[in-house]
């Protein structure tokens, strides 16, 4: 059965005023942003252990989420279930770590095992929750309340501005860690080695490993050598040398359409566009792209390390936005 115009449209605004909704409970919470935050950060700071982070229900799933958004951005993190810690994963739990417990309550039942046992190793926990007269909130070291603002959901049971808050919270806490640790880019890489990120930060290079030699033509040669190897490249154009094989320019697909008239007579060094742009073995594929989108062109020569006019090879712009 097929939804109407109308229904569709009313679907729609429904959406956009839920997304509102919690836009302005961010709002909420940064206008009233807890002053124990920075307590919070230099508590994680001088953690020597691990940061354990626990919650329930939907506050457990945001909890899985930040215990990987710390551990990807330099602080060792792990979740443990609130329910689970009572049978048995307490053991999870040591004394140089510190706690981050996420309720929107802070009174559901099952906090109440990994209060007591941190209590018991005078393991400092940080609270984040809705209620300053909740049992977590009293109890928890360091408490991060969360602004009164309705749930989105339209019966105020469904977790949605509660939980887009704490992902807030816990987001603001990592990053602001990870700046004060001055974690580098470098170190970022290393702990996100697959996927669109790890694959943008490899070096061109990595790309040429499998690939022949560079299309190149001497600046003397004729357009029909040209062609041919552009042709035999696969890349779309031809890089043009001189006599001691630095790069003087390139000739394109388009540089031959657009010389026909003189496709004859021509040499290579009067079609070419000179100064082309370049990048050197060590840039990282990222910047690479980056380089070609702000250039508006489709290939780009590859430079050997510490010589800046000898080619190495070539990339096409689909080599560079292939994910890892």
């Amino acid at each position: 059965m097929k939804t109407s115009v109308t229904a569709g449209r009313k679907a729609r605004q429904d959406a956009l005023d839920i997304i509102r909704q919690e836009r302005d409970a961010l709002a909420a919470l940064a206008d009233t942003l807890p002053d124990e935050i920075e307590d919070a950060i230099d508590c994680i700071l001088n953690t020597s252990g691990h940061l354990v982070i626990a919650g329930i229900g939907k506050s457990g799933h945001v909890g899985r989420k930040l215990a990987a958004t710390f551990s990807a951005t330099g602080t060792p993190s792990f979740f443990v279930h609130a329910a689970e810690a009572g049978h048995g994963d307490l053991g999870m739990i040591k004394a140089d770590d510190t706690i981050l417990i996420l309720s929107n309550s802070g009174a559901s039942p099952e906090l109440r095992s990994i209060l007591d046992h941190a209590h018991a190793l005078g393991v400092a926990v940080i609270g984040i929750a809705g209620r300053l007269d909740s049992p977590l909130m009293r109890e928890c070291k360091i408490p991060l309340l969360l602004p009164d603002v309705p749930e989105a959901c339209p019966e105020g049971i469904a977790p949605t501005t509660s939980t887009t808050m704490m992902i807030a919270m816990g987001d603001a806490l990592a990053i602001a860690v990870m700046k004060a640790r001055g974690v580098s880019r470098n170190l970022l890489v290393l702990l996100h080695p697959g996927g669109a990120i790890g694959f943008g930060n490899l070096p061109v290079a990595s790309l040429l490993r499998d690939a022949g030699p560079p299309p190149l033509v001497r600046k003397s040669s004729s357009m029909r050598d040209v062609v041919l190897e552009i042709s035999s490249g696969r890349k779309g154009l031809a890089g043009v040398t001189d006599d001691e094989g630095n790069l003087l320019g390139v000739i394109s697909d388009g540089d031959v359409r657009r010389s026909l008239d003189r496709f004859l007579i021509a040499r290579a060094d009067e079609i070419m566009t000179s100064d082309p742009k370049t990048v050197s073995a060590d840039t990282k594929i990222s910047d690479a792209l980056r380089l070609m989108l702000a250039n508006e062109i489709t290939a780009i020569f590859v430079m050997k390390d510490g010589e800046t006019r000898r080619p190495l090879g070539v990339l096409n712009i689909h080599d560079l936005g292939r994910p890892a």
